[in-house]
């Protein structure tokens, strides 16, 4: 059976000044996913890169070698020695990977304050026209 790694790096466990240089812009996203994909222990992977998260989604059968496969991609794709960033990471494992991609993806693992939706400042409404 396959497990699911997530492996990342955010703004709850990094500085900005951190998570720049482990960033992957637009132009470089697509080549550094296909050069993870040819990694023989990742099966299937995920890259998303903003301004406050670098996060690698991966299906393997060998959880610790692509840990370790996976660090080494953000080491040398970044030219980032391993060390400096090393103690930054998480990793999520199957369920929780993919609860925690579900919680990046409805904006609840956010920098922005999350309040309640009945605690939300609400739109004045707008004067309409008519051109009756």
């Amino acid at each position: 059976m396959h497990d699911i790694l997530l492996i990342g790096i955010n703004h709850k466990t990094a500085p900005v000044e951190l998570r720049e240089c482990i960033a992957f812009d637009k132009d470089e996203s697509a080549s550094a996913l296909e050069t993870l994909r040819r990694t023989p222990v990742i099966l299937e992977a995920l890259l998303y890169s903003t301004c406050n998260r670098v996060e690698l989604l991966l299906v393997t059968d060998d959880k610790a070698r692509a840990v370790e496969a996976a660090k080494e991609f953000m080491s040398g794709r970044n030219n980032i020695p391993m060390a400096r960033f090393e103690n930054s990471l998480y990793v999520h494992e199957n369920d929780h990977a993919v609860r925690h991609l579900f919680r990046v993806a409805a904006s609840l693992d956010s920098m922005r304050s999350r309040k309640p939706i009945a605690e939300r400042p609400r739109p004045r409404p707008r004067a309409s026209s008519s051109t009756a």
